[in-house]
């Protein structure tokens, strides 16, 4: 019913902890493509163990490439997408549903199974995911009565993140698929929306991170990029501020600082932005309805 791609570099820490949750899951994608990224580490073998046991897991290899969260990480995403899609093609595979998982990420075991059944309930939602939490601490699994426990700390908690998500097949192609910019999610989720479709993220529906969000090169780099990345796609300055006191509040209490920092030096240096009209209105609206309030 849904395929699922991983995008993943040097993931030997996580990778078997993400697979194992997805292997159980009570419904399982008719396709997953791990798109490995050029790892150096033991990830590639652990990819091809899975691959040898498990039929439907599919992996491709990039030539090695430097870990890069903005423009190459939506190339992988998009590149394991329309191979994904190539391959159900030739060998006859119905799905409906497209997602994206990142590696170091689990699942309740019911994550897909509960999310498909939101999409059923409402023929207008194109993009979903659940409640990705986000945590520091190393964990090989928990049990299903804690994750209710979970306390999530997204600043965005009604729109779907990046890992996790599924889109609707007929809103992936109505919207352009997966876009070659950075922030690939949040571009997909405007676009969606502008479109008449509704998106959604479920906080009954719940996975875990097993690191901080954009931590995967340490924390401060990781919301130095975000940062730039904000200023990449003209987030109006207050709703800047409005992250910076966000993640402020939360561990590790730094983060407003590295991710405020990336966006000053990005508008100093007058790096480019987006020149998408639709994504500038959407950000006009937005600005609107938040200095209503």
């Amino acid at each position: 019913m849904f395929i699922l791609i991983t995008p993943l570099k040097n993931e030997e820490k996580f990778i078997k902890k993400t697979a194992s949750t997805v292997i159980a899951q009570t419904i399982k994608p008719a396709l997953w493509v791990i798109v490995d990224d050029g790892s150096t580490d033991s990830s590639p073998d652990i990819i091809k163990e899975l691959e040898k046991e498990y039929s439907w897991i599919k992996s491709i290899r990039l030539s090695e490439h430097p870990r890069d969260i903005s423009f190459h990480l939506s190339y992988v995403c998009k590149y394991g997408i329309d191979f994904a899609i190539e391959y159900c093609t030739q060998n006859s595979i119905r799905f409906e549903y497209i997602g994206i998982l990142d590696a170091d990420t689990i699942l309740q075991q019911k994550y897909y199974e509960n999310l498909i059944s939101e999409f059923e309930k409402e023929s207008s939602l194109g993009i979903a995911s659940g409640c990705l939490i986000d945590r520091t601490e190393e964990c090989d699994q928990i049990r299903e009565e804690d994750w209710g426990s979970l306390r999530q700390n997204s600043a965005n908690r009604d729109t779907p993140r990046g890992s996790g998500r599924l889109w609707r097949k007929k809103c992936y192609f109505e919207t352009g698929g997966c876009p070659i910019e950075p922030a690939w999610d949040t571009l997909s989720n405007i676009k969606a929306v502008n479109r008449g479709w509704k998106i959604a993220q479920f906080d009954q529906i719940r996975a875990l991170q097993l690191r901080v969000t954009s931590g995967a090169e340490g924390v401060w780099k990781g919301y130095l990029t975000k940062g730039r990345l904000a200023h990449y796609l003209d987030r109006p300055f207050i709703l800047v501020l409005g992250g910076v006191v966000f993640f402020s509040m939360n561990k590790p209490y730094y983060q407003g600082l590295p991710y405020i920092i990336g966006y000053i030096v990005s508008v100093v240096k007058r790096e480019p932005q987006i020149q998408d009209e639709e994504i500038k209105q959407y950000w006009k609206e937005q600005l609107k309805g938040y200095l209503t309030l």
